[in-house]
């Protein structure tokens, strides 16, 4: 491949230009950060001679042979170093690039990123001529995706133990940027449905919140499930009620209970949900309550809960399911969330109509369980229930 010839571009407050030698203590000083060192391919523990070598040798050499395309992200004002980003693999034959990008700790919140993708993108595509960009990361890598997102790529799936960050057997996510598609102006985002997506993004970028709810047996608090929840939750999936009524697994072991965590963290690294554990006034696990989102339908979740022997009768789980809901509409913008029980699960149900479900009829042989097809309630809150 011949040679690229690296430019400097000026835009939307930002310079993009090649490394230089005297970047070197600002990069070292980056890439010290752990999310830098947690999502890229940067070596860790990230030393002097990283940096001299990737300033000197390893992004002269890309444009040179014409593979890379890596730029320093700098302040128009000040010159300062506020990231890098440009195209980390280049396929000039097969009018495809690969974009990458990351910002310093001191500049991030500033949109550098977007900014600085934007314009990569809009070179790649009319100097270098491009037909395709391509995102990827590992999955979890919300700030990634949302920076993908508001930039104007559309999101293509998954790929299974791609691990781009090197993270071992992981997946990542794939997104891609078609020339024709829309490259939204500095402070607007995309035009497509994709500012959904990125509304989303920015929530799983965070961590999962903890919230609160009244209930008649006291406040409850719902947060993350971890560790010190195993043996209350191996507990509550051997009750009778829970093996008739649920797919716990019967026998239920502790293992199960481990692998019901690491699903959970899964989920919300996903960002396709998030599950709660229902802490009553004493502060321990007393239930579980997971809002799952449809992949066929983004306006769609549905909710699945279970409530420990003890704490039963105490309104826990219809707080928990109208503060969910409330948090899947406003944070999520979720439109319709589902609820499925078993015909026969009054529990179940008088749950959901607390919590202002609509029981919308049967489902004959709606679900699976345990060797049988069953029929199921099924009912529904929506958005603007909330309004009548």
């Amino acid at each position: 491949m011949a040679p690229v010839e690296p430019p400097t571009i000026t835009e939307a407050g930002l310079t993009l230009r090649p490394w230089r030698p005297d970047d070197v203590d600002a990069v070292l000083r980056a890439c010290q950060d752990p999310a830098i060192s947690r999502w890229t391919t940067v070596p860790s523990p990230y030393l002097p001679e990283h940096a001299v070598g990737f300033v000197a040798e390893h992004a002269p050499a890309g444009w040179a042979a014409g593979t890379r395309a890596p730029f320093a992200v700098c302040d128009a004002a000040t010159g300062e170093l506020l990231g890098s980003c440009g195209l980390v693999s280049l396929d000039r034959a097969g009018g495809q690039g690969e974009i990458g990008y990351w910002t310093a700790p001191w500049a991030r919140g500033r949109g550098v990123a977007v900014r600085a993708t934007r314009i990569v993108a809009r070179w790649a595509f009319e100097s270098v001529g491009l037909r395709r960009l391509v995102w990827r990361a590992e999955v979890g890598n919300h700030a990634s995706r949302l920076v993908a997102l508001r930039a104007g790529f559309a999101m293509e799936g998954i790929l299974r133990r791609d691990a781009p960050a090197g993270a071992g057997e992981t997946d990542s996510w794939i997104g891609s940027l078609l020339p024709d598609d829309p490259i939204p102006a500095p402070g607007r985002e995309p035009a497509r449905p994709g500012s959904v997506e990125a509304r989303r993004a920015a929530v799983f970028a965070g961590d999962q919140p903890t919230m609160t709810a009244d209930a008649p047996g006291g406040r409850i608090r719902l947060r993350r499930p971890g560790p010190a929840d195993v043996d209350r939750i191996a507990a509550t999936c051997r009750d009778d009620a829970a093996i008739r009524w649920t797919s716990v697994p019967d026998p239920y072991h502790r293992r199960d209970a481990e692998h019901f965590l690491a699903d959970a963290e899964q989920r919300w690294a996903r960002g396709a949900g998030a599950v709660f554990a229902i802490a009553g006034p004493a502060g321990t696990f007393d239930g579980s309550m997971a809002l799952r989102l449809s992949a066929a339908d983004p306006a769609v979740a549905d909710v699945g809960f279970l409530i420990s022997p003890a704490a039963r009768n105490r309104g826990y789980a219809s707080a928990a399911l109208a503060v969910v809901c409330a948090w899947a509409f406003d944070a999520l913008i979720v439109h319709r969330v589902e609820w499925r029980a078993h015909v026969g699960n009054t529990a179940s149900r008088r749950v959901a109509e607390k919590a202002g479900f609509t029981v919308e009829g049967v489902t004959r042989g709606g679900l699976a369980h345990r060797g049988a097809r069953v029929d199921v309630w099924v009912g529904a809150l929506l958005v603007d229930d909330r309004s009548t």
